[in-house]
């Protein structure tokens, strides 16, 4: 049995004429949108007073529930801090391969409520005969409205309603549901009645047997809408339109259906007057088969760091075939890290990269960082700017330097006083390292420094300090001005780092010059050295003796009270919740004293909750011995990220729970099982309620499979390298310039792990060939998993058709 997992990289690139704004500046100040459907899940920052703003971010997430369109939303926000839509990008989800991993430029569209659609709905429909009191038979068509599923959610309510008519070219019949109240979810279950014949078309051959006009003219239409408290009415979510030529081969039917947009919507604007937004987008949709299928591709990925030479082994020719070299290296990390092979492979790779290295000072520039998080991030906006050309009215150079300088220390400090925070692997990799390096320059006494340095200062702890956001070191994105002043830093710290002989010969700038003449004292040299030698000694302490709580996640959501109070409103706040290694605590804003804290040991399980316990998405639980704290985060994917972290964090808890109650506990007894007791035990099985020996941080079987995926898609290049190890075997000559691309330090060895490489991929192609096969024989178009309307479903039907003898 396979499961299915889908990740999603998105970068807002850069948007380019964006229509004028209508005043005097004519400039906008525009930030972009990631959504799933109309879910916002990503927001760039603002980029100020310009109509072609460029955003550069990147966007990562594991995507939590179905989606049919990924869309990018630009908005601006004017002097009265109040955002409008300029336009947006809808791709739908089966046309993202068509543009995965390039930049494509779209033209932005025209946003109405004609466009903005999303959700399904269940419909039945039945004719039967009816005899009058007259005693003519006429046909009468029963439709069924049984519920809705995925409705999109409109200015943080959705009360919706639908709407059947039986439309005709002479004829239009309406009829409505209940409104249903704070639910995008809606289940209905109302039966309409229509007069479909007239008894004078009542023919005795068939009842089918219509009138030509009510066969091919006739079609029920559904509509949906939200009811509006507003002036300006109810807004359309979407619709569907069932011709009922569908009863020709049987009075009843009944199916899903996608809502539809509108075909009688507003009127889009030309395309080039919204402008046009520049995306980078990296869909990747993965079926994850059992753990022995994986054996030998997972086998032969773990024994790498044991190949010699390491340039041989299956993880080594997997960077060499991948384009992008994070693509390969983010699940091949995971994989390794999972069995405890991370630091024998990185030890292999760069004891062979120093081997290739010829001077000392070039080594390990090209280090990745597998682990770690910690930095300061300066939280006040005192004015930093050194360079004199950047100075604005009233500024002063000299106190500039002096904040700068405090900022610096600041950070410096945070950073080499940190040591005892690393976790063991990254220690293990930093000595293995460091061995590595003192070993290849013997004659150079500082390079057991160096290696390790210019690894740790230039890879993390610089962009850490750089791009806070891009490491979930601060939710949202720094203003300009920070932005400026924490690339000083970063400059700064990452010079400090480096135990540069020439320090100030590193900047191109010579205002950097000029401040960093305030760290030259040889006590910063000997804290740096100090910090280096505690972060690479191998196997010097238990994780668990850190005493320094380190900060995981932290973010804005809502609670509902818990009732710790015998009188009170159980009513719902926002919060700044804050998660450590050591405790969870919420605080009434971010910097404040903790209002509530849970130790990590008091959690007993982390779950998510039933939308239907308060009409509200995206919420969770965290379950304690004496009560639940009920949380909601601010879309699916931050739900997703919370749960995952506190389920990780928590696993090793002794008193885990094994069964918990998927809904609240209101009115006396809980939703899910009506049981009376608060503390009756759990009704459904937990999801995280594995035994605590077990990471669920990392799935194996996972990172393998999308190992094999990566090694599918660059099966050509597999088999050029297979060519290129040929050729050196045989003729030993100068290399071809098409193979001169691959490292083959060994052609026999590397042409033997090939043959396995390739071997093992097939074997796995052939698996999910046939677990295609046997998913399209058993799936129907129009259930619920693939309701009517999806095209995704519909291409692959198309395909299997082409290549299958059985029809549909």
């Amino acid at each position: 049995m396979a499961t299915s997992s889908e990740a999603l990289r998105a970068a807002p690139c850069e948007a380019k004429n964006l229509p004028s704004y209508p005043g005097p500046s004519k400039m906008r100040d525009c930030y972009c949108t990631v959504n799933l459907d109309q879910e916002e899940v990503f927001r760039t920052k603002i980029v100020e007073k310009s109509l072609c703003p460029f955003y550069g971010e990147d966007f990562y997430c594991e995507i939590p529930r179905s989606f049919r369109h990924l869309s990018f939303y630009i908005f601006d926000r004017d002097v009265f801090r109040r955002d409008s839509i300029i336009g947006k990008v809808a791709i739908q989800k089966e046309d993202l391969q068509k543009y995965h991993n390039r930049d494509t430029w779209f033209q932005l569209q025209h946003v109405d409520a004609d466009s903005e659609v999303q959700g399904k709905v269940h419909l039945e429909l039945r004719l039967s005969e009816v005899i009058t009191d007259t005693g003519v038979v006429c046909h009468k068509l029963a439709t069924r409205i049984v519920e809705c599923q995925g409705l999109p959610i409109v200015n943080g309510q959705c009360d919706p309603y639908a709407t059947v008519t039986l439309a005709g070219p002479f004829r239009s019949e309406a009829k409505k549901t209940k409104v249903k109240r704070k639910t995008n979810n809606p289940q209905f279950d109302e039966v309409f009645y229509f007069e479909v014949t007239r008894p004078c078309s009542y023919s005795k051959k068939s009842h089918f047997d219509f009138e030509e006009e009510d066969v091919d003219k006739l079609e029920i239409r559904v509509d949906l809408w939200n009811a509006s408290n507003l002036k300006f009415g109810d807004e359309f979510l979407g619709e569907l339109r069932i011709p009922l030529k569908v009863l020709r081969q049987s009075s009843s039917y009944e199916a899903w259906y996608f809502l539809q947009p509108r075909d009688n919507g507003s009127k889009s604007l030309k395309p080039d007057d919204l402008g046009s937004l520049r995306l980078n987008v990296v869909y990747t949709e993965d079926h994850v088969f059992s753990s022995d299928y994986y054996s030998p591709l997972r086998d032969l990925l773990l024994k790498s760091a044991d190949v010699e030479p390491v340039s041989a082994s299956a993880a080594h020719i997997l960077g060499e075939v991948c384009r992008e070299k994070q693509e390969a290296a983010v699940p091949l990390v995971r994989l390794l890290l999972h069995y405890g092979r991370v630091v024998p492979f990185i030890s292999a790779i760069a004891s062979a990269e120093v081997k290739r290295t010829q001077a000392a000072w070039t080594r390990c520039r090209d280090g990745k960082v597998v682990a770690g998080n910690h930095v300061l991030i300066c939280q006040s906006h005192k004015p930093c700017e050194i360079d004199p050309v950047k100075l604005k009215d009233g500024e002063n150079l000299e106190n500039n330097m002096e904040n700068l300088r405090q900022y610096v220390d600041r950070v410096f400090h945070a950073i080499t006083e940190s040591g005892v925070s690393c976790p063991t692997v990254m220690c293990d990799i930093f000595f293995s390292l460091r061995e590595a390096a003192a070993k290849r320059f013997q004659g150079d006494p500082d390079v057991r420094y160096t290696a390790v340095s210019s690894f740790i200062f230039l890879r993390f702890f610089a962009p850490a300090i750089l791009s806070p956001n891009l490491f979930q070191l601060t939710p949202h994105h720094t203003d300009p001005q920070t932005s400026r002043t924490l690339t000083l830093i970063s400059k700064t710290v990452q010079t400090l780092g480096s135990l540069s002989k020439s320090k100030s010969a590193s900047f191109k700038e010579s205002y950097m010059a000029t401040f960093y003449e305030f760290f030259n004292e040889q006590k910063y040299a000997d804290a740096v050295k100090n910090f280096l030698d505690l972060i690479s000694s191998s196997g010097r302490r238990d994780p668990k003796s850190v005493e320094q709580p380190i900060l995981l996640k932290e973010g804005l959501m809502i609670k509902r009270a818990q009732g710790r109070k015998r009188f009170g409103m159980k009513n719902f706040k926002k919060r700044w919740f804050r998660l450590t290694n050591h405790e969870f605590t919420y605080h009434k804003s971010k910097g404040d004293q903790p209002l509530y804290s849970i130790p990590i040991e008091n959690i007993l399980a982390v779950e998510k909750l039933e939308e239907e316990s308060f009409k509200m998405k995206n919420m969770f639980q965290v379950i304690q011995p004496e009560r639940a704290l009920y949380i909601q985060a601010n879309n699916c994917v931050e739900a997703k990220d919370w749960i995952d972290i506190l389920t990780k964090v928590s696993q090793c808890n002794q008193k885990r729970l094994t069964v918990y109650h998927p809904s609240a506990y209101l009115s006396g007894h809980w939703l899910c099982c009506r049981a009376p007791s608060d503390s009756a035990p759990g009704c459904s099985p937990c999801t995280g309620g594995l035994p605590a020996n077990i990471q669920l941080d990392i799935d194996g079987d996972r990172e393998t499979e999308r190992i094999y995926s990566l090694f599918n898609s660059y099966m050509s290049k597999l088999e050029k390298m297979q060519e290129a190890c040929g050729s050196k075997s045989v003729y030993d000559g100068p290399e071809q310039e098409e193979y001169s691309t691959f490292v083959i330090d060994d052609p026999q060895e590397t042409y033997k792990t090939l043959k396995q490489v390739i071997a093992g991929v097939g074997a796995l192609e052939q698996e999910h060939a046939q677990y295609k096969r046997d998913k399209f024989k058993k799936t129907k178009y129009g259930s619920q998993e693939h309701p009517i309307g999806d095209k995704s479903f519909q291409n692959y039907i198309r395909q299997q058709s082409e290549t299958s003898t059985h029809s549909i």
